[in-house]
């Protein structure tokens, strides 16, 4: 089978590996489809990122859906041909957090092509794949394996989403539309958002931001004063989601964010700096959002029923012999939202 393993910065290869065999309590799935998501860019452009780099080659990927090709024998509740998404997230189930129900901080977690520990956990871009069953979400079987394929970062639009409560009547503010936050914009209107506002820097996004359900949408680098008019009196909205890891949005969106206002981070990016007298005075309530685990289900649902609008995000699906040509087209932000591959 063919597998795209990544040995460092730009040196992606499409490479022959010995195909998977389950055991008795696992599946092997012929993989459909794969979403290139920002940590894959950060492998192929970088070699890692942060104090995370590459120590040996790794299969990238863990945005994936297939059908299920062979069924072990203690396998039930799936059968041959079943369309799955594919929930990369394996935490360990014995540490203080997995004991607390705090899946997602988990100290010995195992999330496909992660460099994170030594040796890497491999990922998922291959042609077969061998997982746990509880690791399969099975879909409706009219449900594409591209639309299939959006689950994970459904779910971590999800996860951010189900950190705010009840939205219905309330004002959201998302900062920051690559395919994360367009995907925050669809869950917060779908969840009851009176107004879903969507900032960015990219005409483009914003115009799939348009699509999945933004009431109005800014380009901050040509319309900044568009948003500052929301910061009269103290602010407009009761939320914001900031997806875009950059300081500048983050500093905007709080002169734009009510007192007693919900603020919820999903962006990775590095340090910065916060006025500090401005999130006191404004009691302004932080949250971190850090991946998923039960939301993972739950956007498994969603797409199966068709109720989060996905097409106006797929901008492209590349056979894996065009890996590279994948990466690169997913490279430019200017032109791609979600870039696929095809196994």
């Amino acid at each position: 089978m063919k597998s795209i393993v990544c040995h460092g910065p730009k040196d992606v290869r499409v490479e022959e590996q010995p195909s998977p065999v389950a055991s008795s309590n696992q599946v092997l799935i012929r993989v459909s489809a794969g979403g290139i998501c920002g940590s894959d860019l950060h492998y192929y452009n970088n070699g890692g990122f942060g104090d995370i780099r590459l120590r040996e080659p790794m299969i990238l990927g863990h945005e994936i859906a297939g059908h299920v090709s062979v069924v072990g024998d203690e396998v039930t509740g799936l059968n041959v041909q079943d369309l799955v998404a594919i929930n990369p997230s394996r935490p360990c189930g014995n540490c203080k957090f997995c004991r607390a129900a705090m899946f997602n901080q988990c100290l010995d977690m195992r999330y496909y092509g992660s460099a994170m520990r030594f040796p890497h956990v491999q990922g998922a871009f291959s042609q077969e794949l061998v997982v746990d069953a509880s690791q399969c979400f099975r879909l409706s079987s009219d449900t594409t394996p591209q639309h299939a394929a959006f689950a994970e970062p459904l779910a971590v639009a999800l996860a951010a989403i189900n950190k705010l409560g009840k939205l219905i009547g309330k004002r959201v503010l998302v900062t920051g539309t690559g395919p994360i936050g367009a995907l925050v914009v669809a869950a917060a209107k779908m969840h009851g958002a009176l107004e879903v506002v969507a900032t960015d820097v990219n005409d483009n996004a914003l115009k799939r931001a348009k699509a999945v359900g933004a009431d109005k949408t800014i380009n901050v680098a040509t319309e900044a004063s568009e948003l500052e008019a929301y910061s009269a009196d103290k602010g407009y909205f009761d939320a914001v989601i900031e997806a875009s890891g950059n300081e500048m949005a983050l500093r905007s969106a709080l002169n734009v964010l009510q007192p007693r206002g919900r603020l919820i981070l999903l962006g990775l990016g590095g340090d910065v700096n916060l006025p500090l007298n401005q999130l006191v005075a404004k009691e302004i309530k932080i949250s971190g959002n850090f991946r998923f685990h039960e939301e993972f289900a739950w956007a498994v649902k969603l797409i199966s029923d068709r109720r989060i609008p996905l097409d106006p995000l797929l901008t492209g699906v590349f056979p894996i012999d065009e890996a590279i040509t994948a990466f690169e087209t997913a490279n430019d932000r200017q032109q791609s939202m979600k870039v696929q591959l095809s196994f």
